[in-house]
């Protein structure tokens, strides 16, 4: 009996424990979200080289890794509500690479990506050469598998989840429910919580969160991008899928980037 009481009185004791717990868990929903975009620039390179352009690509590619570091490093951040994000690159004095063969169209993509998550829309302003675009769609459906894996970004304790989009980009996402909205960069979201890290293994670039830092966002840091040729994703992919229609398969994996 004297057992039983026990047991009665402990598990009484941890089922409290974990209420008030829960009930002091700070749940962030207002803020800005620095992170860094990495690119391999070693393996990028690499990738181009066949046997058909070897004898020029090889010797350039040479050259780079004398004179350059392997990651291409990029700042950006993410301003957000319960409602709504925006996603943007700040204003920065890039040093120019004379070198051609480091010019590489995923290292180089910087969307504005402006969210709206009572409606699921987005509205992402794209630069497609010389052109820039403003793209008015759905926000992208994703089929996330979350895993057991975490891992801590910025302070904050994630769990991994998996997807695969556009029939063959693998992506490899971290979130937290400590931050209780769906959003993240670029384009991703529809998790339990916010994206914090970011990998696209095959395609050699990451984004992390460097920091994070809870503030009331006001509503001029959460204004869509106005400035380009209005068009959907579907709109986007018929313009570019028509002028490099003649240029062969490997023009034509460009799609694939500009609709990221």
């Amino acid at each position: 009996m004297k057992t039983t009481i026990k047991y009665t009185i402990l598990f009484a004791v941890i089922f409290i424990s974990n209420n008030l717990f829960a009930q002091n868990v700070h749940f962030v929903q207002n803020g800005v979200i620095e992170f860094e975009k990495r690119s391999n620039m070693y393996a990028l390179i690499k990738k181009k080289i066949n046997k058909e352009n070897e004898s020029w690509i090889q010797p350039a590619y040479d050259q780079y890794k004398k004179s350059n570091p392997q990651f291409k490093v990029a700042k950006s951040i993410l301003h957000f509500n319960k409602d709504k994000s925006l996603y943007k690159w700040p204003e920065t004095e890039e040093v120019m690479n004379n070198n051609w063969v480091s010019r590489d169209m995923f290292a180089d993509l910087k969307n504005t990506v402006a969210t709206n998550f009572d409606t699921q829309s987005s509205i992402t302003q794209k630069s497609v050469y010389e052109e820039t675009y403003l793209v008015k769609d759905s926000v992208r459906k994703i089929n996330w598998k979350i895993t057991d894996e975490t891992r801590d970004i910025a302070g904050y304790e994630c769990r991994r989840a998996n997807a695969v989009i556009m029939d063959s980009v693998y992506v490899v996402a971290y979130y937290t429910n400590q931050i209780a909205v769906s959003g993240g960069p670029e384009s991703f979201t529809g998790l339990p919580g916010m994206i914090l890290g970011l990998a696209l293994p095959h395609e050699n670039i990451t984004w992390f969160a460097t920091k994070i830092t809870e503030i009331n966002v006001p509503e001029k840091d959460l204004v869509s991008p106005v400035k380009g040729k209005p068009t959907t994703n579907k709109g986007l992919a018929d313009v570019i899928t028509k002028a490099f229609k003649n240029y062969g398969p490997e023009a034509l994996s460009e799609i694939k980037i500009f609709s990221f």
